[in-house]
């Protein structure tokens, strides 16, 4: 599975944002999907997740009620909306695939994605 960011970019506090991630191969819709992100000196951690069918998702308690997660099988991209955001939102965001398709866990484990992107930056400004 290789797996592409975009959507990155500079915005102010209070605005918004879409990231989307673009998945290579045929079996995109049997994966977990997740984004996590990583600031400056800070370690990489879990912002978001939806289930391999779409029917669960998952939030950090710092985005929940900013940001959604959703899945478009059709176009094998997953997204991230971000809402009202905040200058602590910065980072570089990446999206995360588990090594097994039909995972289903806690989600918020780094060492449960084995698939990861290169990332995009979000620079929120206040």
């Amino acid at each position: 599975v290789q797996l592409v960011e975009s959507g990155g970019g500079l915005v102010q506090a209070g605005g918004s944002l879409r990231l989307s991630c673009a998945a290579s191969g045929r079996t995109f819709s049997s994966y977990a999907m997740g984004w996590f992100r990583q600031a400056p000196g800070k370690e990489r951690e879990f912002v978001a997740a939806i289930s391999w069918s779409g029917g669960n998702t998952y939030y950090a308690d710092s985005v929940k009620g900013r940001f959604t997660i959703s899945r478009d099988n059709a176009k094998n991209t997953v997204y991230l909306q971000m809402n009202s955001l905040k200058p602590e939102d910065t980072a570089v965001y990446y999206c995360a695939a588990p090594r097994l398709r039909y995972y289903s866990g806690s989600y918020y484990g780094l060492d449960e994605y084995e698939y990861w992107g290169q990332g995009t930056q979000v620079t929120v400004s206040s």
